[in-house]
């Protein structure tokens, strides 16, 4: 792409929100809808949505992706940035943080800002989504996943179809069927396909559904993992609604088998978290994304990579004062921050070099997302807009959807919920 493409998409491709909230910014912020179309356009191709954890996990991401020209997604789930936040980084100061920082390292690949996993369990949720969500896109956001999955069928149905109104029609969208829950409980393409056709009866469209494949959220407890073969059975099944898949919990599966899951399925969004909290802070991480443990089940530093090695002793003597077992490692994140940037600047730079290194690997030689920028501005200047419409068009009858008849639909579904937990990730 010229510098005149660049530009032009600069002033075609922001939304609105983001035009409004940083007016001389040179940041091509766009709708998460560019990023899927973007990766279909390549074909085979996986955009990194990855977990802005920290301020050196975002710079890092964002340099991994300016040098392999790749299209990207930067996100925070709820429960990670939400109201009980366990990150720094919140839903609501995500785009003002990858503005800056594109800005100030001369980032020009295109970025959605996506809130991942906004969770809606119950009817207090439901309630406070109504003036949670509008807030988001007032904060920059450009793409959300509605999570209503832990919810009955007909619920999640339902409660995607009353929240579709608060977000823009030109923002991207992701839906999810089955909680991420490992091999208990996995989604079945009955359930993908109620969910998807009722929301299609509604004029609704999604960019990508969320299934539980066999995907867990932190560190893998076993090898299973994701399974390739029903997730590429389920998106065929969905082939005619034109929705792309969402991998969710990346870490504690091979290359391999991330590779088959470009290549074999149609997912265009991989979710990347654990690996690039752990890589940042010098943790010792396998191919499989999942950090090597010492025999009282702490991930393992590597010395002189990462955090100093006095932080890294503080860290672990509070998880240890804590009771944080490997998988809430993520909880040290908000209370470390301030010590994490307090640190020389060699070991930041370090820190960020480390999420670069990582993030780029698995961009290009996993995800095949390479170059995936210039197919990005490209749709945009096709379009002359930051709104690129919709893939889909509706095929199902409302009258066939309406609450009477989703109610009675869901009652004919045979589905396995799986072990009860909490599964926030």
């Amino acid at each position: 792409m010229t510098s005149t493409d660049i530009k032009n998409a600069l002033k075609k491709g922001r939304p609105p929100n983001v035009v409004q909230l940083f007016p001389n910014s040179r940041a091509l912020i766009v709708s998460g809808k560019v990023i899927d179309r973007a990766m279909l356009e390549k074909k085979n191709a996986i955009a990194m949505a990855a977990n802005g954890r920290s301020s050196f996990v975002i710079r890092g991401v964002l340099r991994a992706a300016q040098k392999a020209n790749a299209a990207i997604i930067i996100e925070i789930a709820r429960s990670e940035g939400g109201m009980n936040a366990y990150c720094p980084i919140s839903m609501w100061n995500l785009a003002r943080m990858v503005d800056a920082y594109c800005n100030e390292m001369n980032i020009t690949i295109p970025v959605a800002i996506h809130t991942d996993h906004y969770v809606i369990k119950n009817n207090i949720d439901h309630q406070t989504a109504k003036t949670e969500i509008p807030s988001l896109f007032d904060a920059g956001v450009t793409s959300i996943a509605v999570d209503a999955s832990h919810l009955p069928d007909d619920d999640n149905l339902l409660t995607n179809i009353d929240l579709n109104s608060l977000i823009p029609k030109w923002a991207g969208l992701e839906t999810e069927v089955g909680e991420i829950k490992g091999k208990s409980g996995l989604s079945s393409k009955e359930e993908a396909l109620f969910l998807i056709q009722g929301l299609n009866a509604h004029n609704i469209f999604p960019e990508w559904i969320a299934l539980n494949n066999g995907s867990v959220h932190g560190i893998e407890e076993n090898d299973s993992g994701i399974q390739v073969a029903l997730t590429a059975q389920i998106h065929e099944a969905l082939a005619p609604y034109s929705i792309s898949g969402a991998q969710h919990g990346t870490s504690g599966n091979s290359s391999q088998r991330l590779r088959e899951i470009a290549d074999k399925t149609r997912t265009t969004k991989a979710n990347v978290a654990t690996a690039l909290q752990m890589v940042s802070w010098g943790v010792d991480v396998n191919d499989d994304g999942n950090a090597c443990l010492n025999e009282k089940g702490h991930p393992v530093k590597k010395p002189d990579v990462g955090v100093l090695d006095s932080t890294w002793a503080a860290m672990i003597a509070y998880a240890e004062s804590n009771n944080i077992k490997k998988n809430d490692f993520k909880k040290l994140n908000l209370p470390f921050e301030n010590t994490l940037l307090a640190q020389p600047k060699a070991v930041r730079d370090r820190m960020v070099a480390a999420v670069e290194d990582f993030a780029y690997n698995m961009i290009v030689n996993v995800f095949q997302a390479g170059d995936t920028a210039d197919n990005a501005i490209e749709i945009i200047n096709q379009a002359q807009s930051y709104d690129i419409g919709t893939k889909a068009m509706q095929i199902e009858s409302s009258e066939q959807w309406t609450p009477e008849k989703i109610r009675e639909r869901a009652k004919l579904l045979s589905t396995d919920k799986g072990v009860d937990g909490n599964f926030d990730d």
